[in-house]
């Protein structure tokens, strides 16, 4: 395992010697200390990132999931609304997975939820008790070992990130599968929020506890996948894409149980 003296995040041109931009590169200390995967290990997990609408991996994950693809992690991804808040759901749900392919995700491994107590919109509460049974269900199914989601804010504060937090809290209190290991992304101030590539120094010395910044070794590949979302590509969230921390690094942080 790693030493307790290793830092939580890395970015290192000696982790890939072919490499010549060091915000591109980090060390494994995620996989093999989050995922509890002796080094040397060829064991891969089951990741399964919860998310609320079609278009939060792109625009919040995708540090995370290039990570994970690149060391061969088997990714899946629930989506628990089509994004239907402007009538146009079924495009988006297609939209979520051209991304999916972008970010190498099979598309099998990506299920969308249109649910009547799971839409889009502020106002609208999701009932955590019941997103908690699909989650277990989808778990059960696929032999998860790792959940990652939004923290208690989501980022941009936006209801149904919270409420898939909560649904997720509520399964990680209930559930009997005490070897599943769920994490967070942390939200960050609006100052670091717009940082871009700044914010991986921040990341770092903000470390604490049970935490790991990762940081995006794609971070074209993160716009590439963001433009498959046409219903959205308009010119403040390219901007996003493009200033955004969360295009550069995530922070996650253990949920206990």
């Amino acid at each position: 395992m790693l030493s307790p003296s290793i830092p939580n995040c890395c970015y290192c041109i000696h982790c890939n010697p072919q490499s010549t931009n060091y915000l591109l590169n980090c060390c494994d200390f995620f996989p093999l200390r989050a995922l509890s995967i002796p080094a040397g290990s060829i064991q891969k997990k089951n990741v399964l990132f919860v998310i609320a609408h079609p278009d939060d991996e792109s625009m919040f994950f995708s540090p995370t999931i290039n990570h994970l693809t690149s060391r061969g992690h088997n990714i899946h991804i629930l989506c628990m609304s089509t994004g239907n808040a402007d009538g146009i759901g079924d495009v988006r749900k297609e939209e979520l997975y051209k991304a999916s392919v972008i970010l190498k995700v099979p598309l099998q491994q990506v299920t969308t939820i249109d649910h009547p107590d799971f839409q889009d919109g502020f106002g609208k509460v999701w009932n955590s008790s019941k997103l908690s049974k699909i989650l277990e269900k989808k778990i059960l199914a696929h032999a998860i070992d790792m959940i990652i989601t939004f923290d208690n804010y989501g980022v941009s504060g936006h209801c149904n990130h919270r409420d898939v937090h909560q649904g997720v809290r509520r399964f990680t209190l209930d559930t009997s599968e005490k070897d599943i290991e769920a994490w967070e992304l942390v939200s960050s101030n609006i100052v670091r929020k717009y940082s871009g590539p700044i914010d991986i120094w921040l990341s770092f010395w903000t470390l604490k506890g049970e935490m790991h910044c990762l940081v995006n070794e794609h971070p074209l590949r993160s716009y590439a996948a963001m433009s498959q979302h046409l219903s959205q590509w308009v010119w403040f969230r390219k901007l996003f894409v493009s200033f955004s921390s969360y295009t550069y690094v995530n922070t996650l942080r253990k949920i206990n149980k």
